[in-house]
């Protein structure tokens, strides 16, 4: 998942940049994530929650993706020739 570089500061709408660097396995669902602001120099800790995940544009499909969808595609076709 990703998480903004930038925010819009709540206090005084100046951009608030991020100050906690990306972990190595990505970020998830509790991580804290600090941003300060470059107008009123606000520190504002957020944490990453399932409303951030929702935001996440859909990635596109892998080849894993593919693979089972054209599996479960077959086994519901061998399913239903079995009970015929």
């Amino acid at each position: 998942m990703d998480v903004p570089k930038q925010i819009t500061c709540v206090d005084c709408g100046q951009p608030a940049y991020r100050l906690t660097y990306p972990p190595e396995d990505g970020w998830e669902l509790g991580d804290y994530v600090a941003y300060r602001c470059s107008g009123c120099n606000d520190r504002w800790d957020l944490i990453v929650n399932e409303e951030d995940a929702a935001d996440q544009m859909p990635t596109a499909p892998t080849i894993a993706d593919e693979a089972r969808r054209i599996l479960e595609s077959r086994i519901e076709e061998i399913r239903k020739k079995d009970s015929e």
